[in-house]
């Protein structure tokens, strides 16, 4: 297997494969494995949602020269939440401070809130589950789109939601339809990503905003913000803390750059923060974490110079791809998805030959979003690499 391969954002995660399908291991063997398992999880595949940049390594026996497929942030994390990080790791014999406190409340005031209005935990991958398991029943209707965010459908398939999914609008997630689906289906839960991954989009606050306004009173709206950091202005919409319909989640991943350190929270009203105690681990953030995120948040000069490098890396990217006859999306994140002009396959070849090159990128698993590839930002070296081997890899895949 090469580089290149099984490394797209895959096509919506599919629960209704049995395990004896997925694996290849006979089928007795996989009856004693699962014989102490609920009949749901036993029917649920034995993956994940991405294969990870270290397991392609392993696979090839080759490192990767340029790692630009994760969305990770090349620039690094402030200095100052590396000290403290430093600093932290002497006091690991200790767990973390279970009612994440300190965070909290810092996190309470850069946004304008209270502490109680806060859950933390391990990114917003791990708050996604907790909320999953905490609305969602057998067979309860969910709505996202179809491409978006996998990880979340995979929740969904694991707490056993029964999703329900509408296609883009151009390039863009679309509001409307995913309001409309959420009255139809009469969906517990709606998923929205603003800035979007996999295509960097956006929507205005404003389009954001008339869609909280109309959302059904039996729905609740994932407003997964990732990217907000790295977004234009008017991108983040106003909506109050104490909304009932609304939670935000947030993550240090992207424009903070702490993505190995695991830290994400959400932004919410009190009664559905307090709920995630009823189900997280306590003890699920180290002192490591919390020290760097919360020195992390409180060097915003850092996180100026990161969003002025993201622009930069933007322009450059977008200027290889459009030298090289491709044509790149306008992007809020940090990365640029680039439309390379014909179909699936044609992308697929392109990824694949870029891996074989030590160039780790994604792209979009479905159709027709499947026609572009999907490269997150870094810096000059890296993007020299990109540079140099893109035109070689457009012209194997031919």
């Amino acid at each position: 297997m090469s580089l290149g391969d099984s490394v797209a954002d895959g096509p919506p995660f599919d629960a209704s494969h049995k395990c004896a399908l997925v694996r290849a291991v006979p089928p007795c063997q996989l009856c004693a494995m699962s014989r102490f398992l609920t009949s749901h999880a036993a029917g649920l595949p034995s993956t994940v949602p991405f294969t990870g940049p270290e397991a392609l390594e392993r696979r090839s026996g080759l490192p990767f020269r340029a790692r630009l497929g994760a969305n990770e942030s090349l620039f690094g994390p402030s200095p100052k939440a590396i000290a403290a990080m430093k600093q932290a790791a002497e006091g690991a014999w200790m767990y973390g401070d279970p009612e994440n406190h300190d965070l909290k409340q810092a996190l309470a005031a850069h946004h304008g809130a209270t502490p109680g209005h806060i859950a933390v935990g391990p990114g917003i991958d791990g708050l996604l589950g907790l909320l999953c398991r905490l609305v969602l029943d057998h067979d309860t209707p969910v709505v996202t789109s179809i491409g978006a965010y996998p990880t979340f459908n995979f929740h969904v398939a694991g707490y056993g939601g029964q999703l329900h999914r509408v296609p883009y609008k151009g390039d863009h997630e679309d509001p409307e339809a995913l309001v409309s689906a959420a009255l139809s289906t009469k969906a517990r839960l709606i998923y929205l990503a603003n800035p979007d991954n996999p295509m960097g989009s956006h929507h205005p606050a404003s389009v954001i905003e008339d869609m909280v306004a109309n959302l059904p009173d039996h729905a609740l709206l994932i407003l997964d913000e990732a990217y907000a950091d790295l977004a234009p202005a008017g991108t983040v919409p106003m909506i109050a803390a104490d909304h009932p319909q609304v939670i935000r989640m947030r993550t240090f991943s992207k424009g903070y750059g702490l993505a190995g350190a695991r830290v994400g929270y959400a932004l919410t009203n009190p009664d559905l923060a307090l709920a995630f105690d009823k189900v997280r681990d306590h003890f699920g953030m180290g002192r490591i974490s919390q020290a760097g995120a919360l020195a992390a948040l409180a060097d915003q000069d850092w996180l100026k110079q990161v969003q002025d490098r993201t622009l930069a890396a933007r322009t450059r990217l977008s200027a290889i791809a459009e030298a090289n006859g491709l044509r790149p999306l306008p992007s809020a994140t940090n990365f640029v998805t680039i439309d390379c002009g014909r179909d699936g396959d044609y992308a697929r070849r392109v990824l694949a030959e870029l891996g074989r090159m030590g160039i780790f990128i994604r792209m979009p698993g479905v159709a027709p979003q499947d026609r572009c590839i999907r490269v997150s930002l870094g810096d000059d070296g890296t993007l020299d690499s990109l540079e140099e081997a893109l035109p070689l890899a457009l012209k194997a895949a031919g």
